[in-house]
């Protein structure tokens, strides 16, 4: 087949992905690949890397396989074949040796790392693993344009914070002569006022041009600040093209950020990673990691209690553990189930209800109001009569539920940029129409009903 007419199959193909996924998600995962050849409905495809054809093949792989099967009527299939990578240097620092004891060791104090954030230390989980995974290839291969820049991004408290100090800290574990930096997205734009303040004729992104990784956790401060977030596109250029590492992290995914076009395209040119609220499992994993690191005396069925009590939070699970201990200590008693009820209530109890409510019970509520079918919330039916009772269901989920939002967008086959669309036009109808505030409550009173 001539190349023009793959390329028209690839287009026509990613255009009726758009309607399904979304634009954002054609333009940061599915248009960067590259059709290489189709013969007798096979297509095979290059793909920038490894992380790359995971994300495809976990998440889009079948809207994909659908959409190529529907522009050239004919059953596909997809072999993936990962881009060659140009050889690209590794970040190469003095080695350890006693000739070269002049050079100066990078002290913690420089790094701004907290020692006790290790790959040691973190709780592997289905939430996290390709994040951890991730992060451990940074430290292997540091600069690598495959991993460059690296983005983890999640809702508070799952560990990002952990991850970025993880990382810093093999590093200057696998060689302490190299120059790692970590630091805040407020700490950078402090610095960059400071900067101005003083008139100083140094460009600012000068003073990073030594470093070998740069830590940012929490860029999303930067939204809205353009001269700092002027300064940081300039960083991230410096360092970028000196094949120097940039690991980042936010609460949203990248793309979400209301940075300058040019600067959200450089961070979508790398590696990002979302961190899920963890499950059950992973969540008693933790507490017991900290009770065995603490030498605390606290059962097995008590860290059950407090992992089904306390969903969303890895901060607020710890909390929870050292409260009680805590309660215990003082009071000499042991931490018993009906101690910890009594303790953690004002956590727990606020917290049961809102978990135990699921997207199912949501979607059922709303169907019966609105008199639908359960799979048309989930089809592609834009009709309005389909699409307001989804877009309820949608605004409900972000509501009554702590799924993040590209989670709730999968459970309606949709992207997060149509819940946030959802959620905006759900809250702009609440406000003008008092009619439709009585509807809401009647729904929610339904759904929580359900779930007791």
């Amino acid at each position: 087949m001539e190349n023009n007419d793959i390329n028209e199959i690839w287009a026509n193909s990613i255009k009726k992905l758009e309607i399904t996924l979304g634009k954002d998600i054609c333009d940061m995962w599915l248009k960067p690949m590259k059709i290489l050849e189709f013969s007798e409905g096979l297509f095979k495809i290059e793909v920038p890397n490894e992380s790359w054809l995971k994300t495809i093949k976990d998440r889009y792989e079948t809207p994909l396989l659908h959409a190529l099967t529907e522009t050239t009527n004919f059953p596909c299939t997809v072999d993936y074949i990962i881009q060659k990578q140009q050889d690209v240097p590794s970040l190469q620092v003095p080695p350890i040796v006693r000739v070269q004891s002049h050079i100066k060791q990078t002290s913690r104090e420089e790094t701004k790392l907290d020692p006790h954030y290790t790959f040691e230390g973190f709780i592997e989980g289905p939430s996290n693993r390709f994040a951890y995974k991730a992060s451990e290839a940074v430290v292997k291969k540091i600069g690598n344009r495959a991993n460059n820049p690296f983005v983890i991004f999640s809702a508070p408290g799952l560990g990002k914070t952990h991850l970025l100090h993880a990382i810093g800290n093999e590093l200057l574990k696998n060689n302490p002569y190299a120059k790692v930096l970590y630091m805040s997205g407020e700490d950078f734009f402090t610095q960059c006022i400071e900067h101005m303040a003083n008139k100083s004729t140094t460009p600012f992104h000068k003073q990073y041009e030594n470093i070998d990784c740069l830590l940012i956790d929490d860029i999303q401060f930067l939204v809205g600040k353009n001269r700092s977030e002027e300064e940081f596109f300039y960083t991230f250029n410096s360092l970028f093209n000196n094949q120097k590492q940039i690991v980042l992290t936010c609460d949203k995914t990248p793309n979400q950020l209301e940075f300058s076009e040019r600067l959200s395209s450089r961070l979508l040119s790398g590696i990002s990673a979302e961190i899920k609220r963890p499950d059950l499992e992973t969540r008693i994993a933790i507490l017991r990691h900290k009770r065995d690191v603490n030498n605390f005396d606290i059962s097995d069925d008590v860290l059950s209690f407090i992992a089904q009590g306390v969903q969303a939070n890895i901060r607020e699970l710890e909390g929870c553990l050292y409260r009680l201990t805590s309660y215990a200590s003082i009071h000499g008693v042991n931490a018993t189930v009906s101690i910890a009820k009594e303790v953690l209530a004002d956590i727990i109890n606020t917290d049961q209800q809102k978990y135990s409510i699921s997207i199912n019970k949501i979607k059922e509520a709303v169907c019966k109001h609105y008199k639908v079918n359960l799979e048309d919330l989930n089809s592609k039916k834009k009709n309005n009569s389909i699409a307001w009772p989804r877009q309820i269901a949608m605004y409900l989920a972000t509501e009554l539920t702590s799924l993040s939002l590209p989670e709730i967008g999968r459970e309606f086959n949709r992207d997060h940029t149509t819940v946030i669309h959802a959620k905006e036009k759900v809250k702009e109808e609440i406000k003008n129409n008092t009619f439709f505030i009585p509807v809401i409550n009647l729904i929610t009173e339904e759904i929580k009903a359900g779930d007791n």
